[in-house]
């Protein structure tokens, strides 16, 4: 059933959700000298006793354990693992060597790839408003490679695992807190046996006698888990267009930081293109606003 009113409780989840992950890269920066698979993979570990927790607390423990015996679910299970696996593995890279700009695009753009997306694997229609949207991106997106000489792969990369995770996610039949959780367990047995290579290389950074490392890597779990379920649950009580909106709080916070706290260059060709793209989402999210009240 689509939800015709905001909850304010769902609000508060939502934005809550949106406010933790814009301000995730100062977690991400702070283990900057810990690899970004390393750390992926500590997301991973402390992710499944948080999300299994949460089951454990809604009851809702049988579904999760009636998608392992799924051959189909374990299947579909395992694409959209590998899916935001390869996201958060960008995203950590970004930030940790000196892109959170790039990760801030790659938000920005990702709805108006996600309408794309849409026209072009579901059929749906696109109207004026969204074309202009997309013409409009695709412009700022040219900007930036003409500046570089090359596409900005990172912000696409991001926008394109994230919009293929969202429309595999969409086909899971599975609650979104069951589906976090059957994606984690998957992922799990990679990520223990990756960390403990690690550990017997002597190369992990965890339990290596710095107690900052032994404390923020579990940490990995909650800020990975919390927003998720925040975003989860307050998706439920609130209408597709205020959640279309709110996206864009986390880029917008991910820009300052990157900008204000991080230092990191904001060139003629980004004060160009980023202008451009904040545009066509005003233009967007107009439209969408019009179609919801139409």
């Amino acid at each position: 059933m689509t939800q015709t009113k905001d909850s304010p409780q769902g609000f508060a989840f939502a934005l809550s959700a949106y406010v933790l992950w814009g301000f995730l890269p100062l977690y991400m920066k702070a283990l900057a000298d810990v690899p970004a698979a390393e750390v992926i993979a500590h997301r991973v570990i402390w992710s499944v006793p948080v999300a299994g927790l949460l089951l454990v607390w809604l009851g809702r423990t049988a579904d999760f354990w009636a998608a392992l015996r799924n051959p189909r679910m374990l299947g579909m299970g395992v694409v959209t693992a590998g899916l935001i696996s390869l996201n958060w593995g960008i995203y950590v890279w970004s930030i940790q060597n000196g892109h959170a700009l790039d990760a801030a695009l790659g938000y920005y753009i990702n709805p108006l790839v996600t309408v794309l997306v849409g026209a072009g694997l579901l059929g749906e229609r696109l109207n004026r408003a969204q074309m202009a949207a997309l013409v409009l991106a695709a412009a700022a997106v040219g900007v930036l490679t003409w500046d570089a000489g090359r596409l900005p792969v990172l912000a696409l990369g991001m926008t394109a695992t994230w919009a293929a995770y969202a429309y595999a996610k969409k086909q899971l039949p599975i609650g979104p807190n069951q589906g976090f959780m059957l994606e984690v367990t998957l992922l799990l047995p990679l990520a223990l046996g990756y960390a403990g290579w690690l550990a017997a290389k002597g190369e992990s950074h965890f339990l290596n006698g710095i107690a900052f490392y032994d404390w923020m890597l579990p940490a990995a779990g909650v800020v990975t888990a919390v927003p998720l379920i925040l975003y989860a649950n307050g998706a439920k009580l609130l209408r597709l267009s205020t959640i279309g909106i709110l996206q864009y709080v986390s880029p917008t916070l991910i820009f300052l930081v990157a900008v204000l706290v991080f230092g990191e260059p904001f060139g003629w060709a980004r004060m160009i293109a980023f202008p451009m793209i904040w545009a066509a989402l005003a233009i967007y999210s107009l439209g969408m606003l019009r179609a919801a009240r139409a």
